[in-house]
């Protein structure tokens, strides 16, 4: 019976028959994968799959192995990648397909990029035309005045406000009386103030173009005063004398070397003082040398 069991197999001989043909076929399997990896072309290679553990092949072989089929497990195999699936696949290719079909739609093509060159240009020129209008611009300052000049400006007098001179206007006119006139205004437009002359009646000796002198009378139709060779009454004087304190304007000023502007001074001076008290007061008179008062000192009388 020894003999017998002698000569029967064990259990641990046939595993280790088996775990070793086993191995001979994972070994021969490797090398057939290795050799068409390399075989290939460089970008169909796959990648380089992880070797068998440190101990295979080595004289503690027998023991692992052996403690792997006492543990239930398999002999170690190496893990290939698996393939992508094809629902994988088809997300994929949906993904490229959008991307595809929304590129070429950022393309404007070439009008459109002829309209953005146009746009383009036409803003730049609006802008530039903006900017030209918003440049500052210098303005001319005025020449300094001369000191001569702004003294000459300042020399002008202003211009006097408007004043009026007050007559009285009698004789024969509609509506005798006293009349306020602009100065500057002449005997004829006291006479049409005072209505006119009447009908028939004639202005006499008055000079109808003389300018109005303040507080001066006029006497339409009166007489024309006599001169002193005729003989003739002149004014409220006798032997053909004008009086100086009743003779009017237009009287006084038909004496010999006697104006508008001498005639109103000795309207003046007969209202300032109460009327004449000697011919020789015509000496306080502005304006009457002796030359002129020994020309008029014959022609006149109180």
């Amino acid at each position: 019976m020894g003999a017998d069991a002698s000569r029967r197999p064990s259990v641990s001989r046939v595993r280790t028959t088996q775990q070793a043909a086993q191995r001979v076929a994972v070994e021969a399997r490797l090398r057939r994968l290795t050799a068409s990896a390399e075989s290939g072309p460089p970008a169909a290679r796959q990648p380089a799959l992880p070797g068998p553990p440190p101990s295979f092949g080595s004289p503690h072989e027998a023991r692992h192995v052996a403690r792997t089929a006492a543990a239930g497990r398999e002999p170690y195999e190496p893990v290939l990648p698996e393939e992508e699936s094809p629902a994988v696949d088809s997300l994929g290719a949906r993904m490229r397909g959008r991307l595809a079909g929304a590129v070429p739609a950022l393309d404007p093509g070439v009008p459109g990029l002829r309209v953005l060159v146009v746009l383009g240009t036409l803003a730049a020129i609006v802008a530039g035309v903006l900017a030209w209008r918003a440049r500052p611009v210098a303005e001319p300052l005025a020449p300094p005045m001369p000191v001569g000049a702004a003294s000459a400006v300042a020399a002008i007098p202003s211009p006097s406000p408007t004043v009026s001179v007050v007559v009285y206007v009698t004789g024969k006119v509609r509506r005798p009386g006293v009349l306020s006139l602009a100065t500057g205004s002449r005997v004829a437009d006291a006479i049409d103030a005072a209505g006119g002359i009447r009908p028939g009646a004639k202005p006499g000796a008055l000079n109808l173009a003389r300018r109005l002198v303040d507080g001066e009378q006029i006497m339409v139709g009166a007489p024309t005063p006599a001169t002193p060779g005729d003989g003739g009454p002149a004014g409220s004087g006798g032997g053909g004398l004008i009086s100086l304190n009743s003779a009017t304007a237009d009287q006084l000023n038909g004496l010999p070397g006697v104006g508008d502007v001498l005639t109103e001074r000795i309207i003046e001076f007969r209202e300032a003082n109460g009327g004449f008290q000697s011919v020789e007061q015509l000496r306080e008179v502005s304006g009457f040398g002796e030359k002129r008062f020994a020309e008029i000192k014959d022609k006149v009388a109180l």
